[in-house]
């Protein structure tokens, strides 16, 4: 079955092909083969192997397969385009990666919804159709390879590896010290999504021209009227994050060749450059250098690629006025830096939870606690990396504020030890935890508790190395120690799927890819608890979803594997 499986994963696309029969293991390996040979023929500036190679990948059977797994295993699975289409079994999965073709390929408008921002605006997205999304997902196979390898340093929005306390840190690092830049340059791309120009696109992203120019003339459908599309790549599509990076990277390689000219100029200067996406700050040792030389060539860089500066929010601070980055309030105390949650931040949260705490007046406590706690929790693990102690208390107790009169005002004739009693316990010494029971289907009701922000563990992160690229084999052994570590602090309390992770060596034993959070996870039962298999953990392993499918519907046999020693 095995040979088999190899065949079906280097196959043509016109063959039949069951998806649980796919070998994703070999598909993964050819992809990932050709990526770092992209990798390689990029760092040597060999562009012509760069085509070939990337041509090679969006024809093979591996990146077709592996591009319909990823649009139909993301948040966006159950999301439709204009043409109504989901692929939701395996059947119509197969289909997809059959007729994955780039001859006559044509693609579809995009569906235009909105979806409100935080200044009280809306953020206009496109939808693309999941032909469109698997046939944008294969390109971004090849395309991302050459995009890591030639990003700017300090980039880090929407790339593997990467992510906001990366940024956060890095901004840390330029401005701690007191020899540091005193002032800082906010800068904010005006609907930089909408207007890069398409003449620029064509011209510079190494990709093949013939898709790119129909992906970007796709236009939009809104209210059953069609829109051309003359200017920008539209927010939603899977390829769209990469393109706007790649034609904004540079900018960091630019301002070094204006004021690192030698190490006396570097250090005179103090010019820094970090950026989020299109948000980003230039350090500077004078509010005059940042007005009279940087921001004119900033605004130079923009202007090639057909964009501009938004002058509301784009603004020179002095570190000791402090200023707001990325969800974070950045400001010198003293001469001590300090980065705390900003208080615009803060006030999104507590009115998100007063909003659910006050539309759900006749709620069980257990189900109130189902809603609040994925959001209070994922809002501590994003601040768990800055100053947030205090904060994280605060939080707590307006909460607790709020949920207090949640009580009160369900049970106006009971006294108010009553009402303490009923909903506020003590759980392991720690008094007036909001608690409530929970019933699932088919199981005793339990009691859980809401989720308390102060209990998280504040951790300085450990920001990536800017040349690290992960698609290079080189940086291979670097990733997997990151990636552990990563694991580890997120699983810390749960142990038993952490030991599972460790004693596989956070491999999955089907596929032998890395499992992470975003891949994500099931724990499947080595001999089934129907033919009498136990819940222990020698019983236990860990996998993907797909292969947990393929799993059952393949009836393949998995063994737990040995941890690799040191």
């Amino acid at each position: 079955m095995k040979a088999n499986q190899e065949n079906i994963a280097c196959a043509t696309s016109h063959v039949e092909v069951d998806w649980h029969a796919i070998n994703w293991q070999k598909a993964n390996q050819n992809v990932r083969r050709l990526q770092a040979r992209i990798v390689k023929a990029t760092q040597e500036g060999r562009w012509s192997k760069v085509k070939a190679l990337q041509r090679l990948l969006t024809h093979s059977f591996s990146g077709k397969a592996l591009a319909v797994r990823r649009v139909t295993e993301n948040q966006g699975r159950n999301t439709p385009g204009v043409d109504g289409e989901i692929w939701d079994t395996p059947t119509k999965k197969a289909t997809a990666v059959r007729n994955l073709k780039q001859r006559g390929y044509k693609p579809l408008p995009l569906k235009r919804v909105y979806i409100p921002k935080s200044n009280g605006k809306q953020r206009p997205l496109g939808i693309p159709t999941m032909n469109d999304r698997a046939m944008q997902a294969l390109y971004l196979l090849s395309l991302e390879p050459v995009a890591e390898t030639k990003a700017d340093l300090n980039s880090y929005g929407f790339r593997p590896q990467r992510s906001t306390a990366d940024a956060i840190e890095q901004g840390f690092k330029a401005l701690s010290c007191k020899r540091m830049a005193e002032w800082i340059l906010e800068g904010d791309i005006k609907a930089c999504f909408d207007r890069i120009s398409h003449d620029w696109l064509l011209a510079n992203i190494p990709t093949e021209k013939t898709i790119l120019r129909k992906w970007l003339k796709a236009g939009f459908m809104e209210q059953g009227i069609l829109h051309p599309t003359d200017e920008g790549t539209p927010q939603g599509g899977i390829i769209s994050p990469v393109l706007a990076n790649m034609t904004l990277d540079g900018l960091e390689e630019r301002l070094k060749a204006q004021f690192h000219t030698t190490l006396r100029a570097r250090s005179q200067n103090k010019v820094n450059f970090v950026r989020y996406a299109d948000d980003f700050i230039v350090t500077g040792s004078s509010k005059e250098l940042l007005e009279s030389e940087v921001l004119p060539l900033v605004q130079s860089f923009m202007k090639e690629r057909g964009l501009e500066l938004s002058l509301e929010k784009t603004r020179i601070t002095h570190i000791e006025d402090g200023f707001d980055f990325l969800g974070q309030n950045v400001r010198k105390y003293d001469g001590v830096l300090l980065i705390k949650p900003s208080k615009k931040s803060i006030k999104s949260l507590l009115g998100k939870v007063r909003e659910i705490i006050k539309a759900n007046k006749t709620a069980t406590a257990g189900n109130l606690i189902l809603q609040l706690t994925p959001i209070i929790r994922g809002w501590a693990n994003y601040h768990r990396h800055v100053c947030s102690k205090r904060t994280f208390s605060y939080i707590d107790h307006e909460i607790f504020k709020a949920l207090w009169q949640w009580a009160v005002r369900r049970h106006k004739n009971k006294g108010l030890r009553w009402i303490k009693d009923k909903y506020f316990k003590v759980v392991g010494g720690q008094k007036w935890v909001f608690t409530g029971e929970f019933r699932s289907e088919g199981a005793k009701p339990k009691i859980i508790r809401l989720f308390s922000a102060a209990r998280t563990p504040i951790r300085r992160h450990g920001k990536i190395r800017g040349e690290a690229n992960p698609y290079d084999p080189a940086w291979e052994m670097y990733f997997e120690r990151r990636l552990e570590v990563k694991m580890e602090n997120n699983l810390r309390d749960k142990y038993k799927l952490l030991n599972l992770w460790r004693s596989q060596s956070g491999i999955c034993p089907v596929c032998e890819q890395q499992i992470t959070e975003i891949t994500g996870w099931h724990s499947h039962h080595i001999v089934w608890r129907s033919k009498g298999g136990g819940d222990n953990a020698k019983n236990q392993v860990l996998v993907h979803p797909n292969c947990h499918m393929q799993i059952h519907s393949q009836g393949i046999s998995v063994v737990k594997p040995r941890p690799e020693r040191a």
